[in-house]
């Protein structure tokens, strides 16, 4: 996806040199995750359009078959949607566990089953010839847009009850986020979104680290559910209100508390990481005087 450029003499006027807010953050995750195919995906939403035109001509049985067939297909465009968006999620993960629920499969079933009924006529009342028109709707729309992640990620050797607790908070933790990105829209204020994706990626990261480490979820869980849900309460809050009166003080107060929140939550995730590095290197010395015990000298 495009990004605009940035930095003090950009029209959003952040600044982007070491020593400033940004400069001293690690970098961050994607603000939003890229959905593979979307664009592909927006226009089988236009695909029921000419039925819904094409109904109004014909008797009560064609109408409703025609209103079924523009039904289903805007659903398995809908379904496709939430499909991609389920994958994309899984790739961003290191971790993670195959979707519950098969939706870029049952979209390419509902693709087809809409094109069989749109092909369907009742004058002539063959059914062959719809039906073959609707599998190779199938086809094509796996082959567009691909199957499902059918199997597990990275899960070999991890606590499936700790990984389970972990996958609740950081889903709690992403309708959050998605609920400040939605709210902060209504501000109509194109730098206030730009610094809320911001935040938002240093909160993925944060993320990111406790699924690579579940044995993490006790020290970040105050962050990804109670901060996250305030901020998220504040930025719907702020965004109502700076809609109707265009207040600066607010602004800024909204502004100071992304900033402060931002600046806990990378401290936060890089004590996590050093943490982690501890643990690794209290693991390779105690192995190494096992071995050494053994009669295995390591150089």
């Amino acid at each position: 996806m495009a990004q605009k450029f940035g930095g003090k003499y950009s029209p959003d006027g952040t600044d982007d040199r070491p020593g400033t807010r940004s400069g001293n953050l690690p970098p961050p995750a994607s603000a939003s995750l890229p959905i593979r195919g979307k664009a592909r995906g927006n226009l089988l939403y236009i695909a029921p359009v000419p039925l819904l035109f094409t109904a109004f001509g014909q008797d009560a049985v064609g109408m409703a078959l025609d209103f079924a067939a523009a039904g289903t297909l805007f659903f398995g465009a809908f379904t496709l949607f939430e499909g991609l968006k389920a994958e994309a999620a899984f790739e961003e993960r290191k971790v993670a566990r195959r979707p519950a629920i098969p939706r870029k499969i049952i979209a390419a079933t509902l693709a087809g089953l809409g094109v069989t009924l749109a092909a369907f006529s009742p004058e002539t009342g063959g059914i062959a010839q719809p039906l073959i028109y609707g599998v190779i709707a199938t086809i094509l729309h796996i082959a567009a847009f691909g199957l499902d992640p059918l199997s597990d990620k990275n899960v070999e050797g991890v606590d499936q009850f700790q990984q389970d607790r972990v996958a609740r908070v950081i889903d709690e933790a992403e309708d959050q986020l998605e609920k400040m990105g939605s709210a902060i829209q209504r501000a109509g204020d194109r730098k206030l979104e730009r610094r809320v994706e911001g935040f938002q990626a240093t909160a993925r990261q944060m993320c990111r680290t406790v699924e690579e480490d579940p044995r993490d979820l006790t020290a970040a869980r105050k962050f990804l559910v109670v901060y996250l849900q305030g901020a998220a309460a504040a930025t719907v809050k702020f965004a109502d209100l700076y809609a109707r009166n265009r207040d600066p003080a607010a602004r800024e107060n909204y502004v100071a508390l992304l900033d402060d929140l931002e600046r806990n939550f990378s401290a936060k995730t890089e004590t996590l990481m050093v943490s982690d590095r501890t643990d690794l290197d209290v693991e390779i010395e105690v192995l190494r005087d096992r071995l050494q015990r053994e009669g295995v000298r390591m150089n």
